[in-house]
């Protein structure tokens, strides 16, 4: 049983959505914290957007618990309806009307009374910097400004907790800057924010990241624990003939993922089960050499890659990289 806490906005105990024989969403356990930036990261088919929208009640669970800004999502819809402001990946953005007639639609949907909606309208055009375009048809708007136009009509009746489901997905880098910067400033005047995303650079930029894979999330902390706290060493691998080198890693014991960077490989392996000096000894006794390891902090990416592929190893002990 979840109980209610005023420094939880999101808590889930075995979170789980089937969809006939697809189960999208898999006993997830999750807390995520009052006025923290949150993301959820993974490929398509993980299960981020099933995830958000179990979140904002728009589906009931199969299984287990989830509370929402202190509120049971199936028992207490219409309170965290109240509470939470969801942006889907296509925003219900009416491109012939203009921004503050799109903002004014949507205050009526939220019931808000015009002395209420005049003032937090203008802050809103100032904070994402959308006032000289007021007047202009949603319709002739930038991709960036459509994102911008869609997070202040979902900002209009003040949520507590902010769901964005891969608001920036296609957005200018300049757009996703500026988009970013906004997201900080909610952050600072007291919302909680949870953001799917497929780009790493973003996670980079959440206070916490989940990792999720297969409807589960397999890792979840800071970006920068992440990084530097894996329990598999990474290294930068150097050869003579990187494709052929790439080809037989991936066939030794203790490489848990192997992928090309640039112009070299990138290498976790399990220090349990291989060393550095064991593999260059095997490679250049074959004659892949010469080949240099350094030791190196991994990206996001590197880590991620790494984590599925150590799921995956854990589920198939048995599976090899030729199948």
């Amino acid at each position: 049983m979840i109980s209610p806490s005023s420094s939880i906005m999101v808590q889930s105990v075995d979170l789980t959505r089937r969809f006939a024989d697809m189960t999208a969403v898999d006993r997830l356990n999750l807390e995520i914290k009052k006025g923290e930036i949150f993301g959820l990261v993974g490929p398509d088919g993980a299960g981020k957007t099933t995830t958000l929208r179990l979140f904002c009640g728009l589906l009931d669970p199969s299984g287990g618990q989830l509370r929402v800004a202190g509120y049971d999502t199936v028992k207490d819809a219409f309170a965290v309806k109240d509470r939470i402001g969801y942006m889907a990946q296509r925003f219900g953005l009416y491109a012939d009307l203009t921004v503050e007639e799109n903002m004014n639609f949507y205050a009526d949907l939220f019931g808000l009374e015009p002395e209420q909606r005049d003032g937090l309208k203008s802050e809103l055009l100032l904070m994402t910097r959308m006032e000289p375009f007021r007047e202009r048809p949603a319709g002739k708007l930038s991709g960036g400004m459509k994102q911008k136009l869609a997070l202040m009509c979902t900002l209009l009746h003040k949520p507590e907790v902010l769901f964005l489901d891969e608001p920036t997905n296609g957005v200018d880098p300049v757009s996703r800057r500026d988009f970013w910067a906004i997201l900080y400033q909610l952050v600072k005047d007291g919302i909680t924010v949870c953001i799917t995303t497929a780009y790493l650079d973003e996670a980079e930029r959440c206070n916490r990241v989940g990792l999720m894979h297969q409807g589960r999330i397999i890792r979840c902390a800071p970006p920068e624990e992440l990084r530097t706290r894996m329990e598999e060493s990474c290294y930068r691998v150097n050869a003579r003939d990187q494709r052929k080198c790439l080809e037989h890693l991936r066939k030794l014991p203790g490489i848990i993922s192997v992928e090309p960077a640039g112009s070299a490989l990138h290498l976790f392996l399990s220090p349990s089960e291989t060393s550095e000096t064991n593999l260059r000894e095997e490679l250049e006794g074959r004659e892949f050499g010469p080949v240099s390891f350094k030791r190196i902090v991994p990206s996001l990416e590197d880590v991620f890659i790494a984590l599925i592929h150590k799921t995956e190893k854990v589920k198939n002990p048995f599976r090899t990289t030729e199948e």
